[in-house]
């Protein structure tokens, strides 16, 4: 995946983070490496929003991670979550 790529699918997952949470923040203010659930981030996303953004990665993206812990090393930062997807539709063939 080129630098293009990864911008616009890392842009198309913070704008999902978003709408499946109902934050009102722009983007931009989602750095691709914060952890989404560290109380750090300024997200206050819990569990509910890990399940919302889980189901949102499997109806956008075909992504499907149901396991808790598979879902923190997979989908904790926008990064990953990005490199999840890709590996995902590489899969796919």
């Amino acid at each position: 995946m080129d630098s293009a790529d990864q911008a616009d699918l890392q842009r198309q997952l913070k704008e999902m983070v978003i709408e499946e949470c109902g934050l009102t923040i722009a983007p931009a203010a989602i750095d691709d490496d914060c952890d989404l659930f560290a109380p750090d981030s300024g997200l206050v996303l819990d569990s509910i929003d890990a399940l919302q953004i889980s189901m949102g990665l499997q109806r956008r993206f075909g992504l499907r991670i149901t396991d808790p812990k598979e879902f923190r090393r997979r989908a904790s930062t926008i990064r990953q979550m990005a490199q999840s997807v890709f590996e995902s539709r590489a899969d796919q063939g």
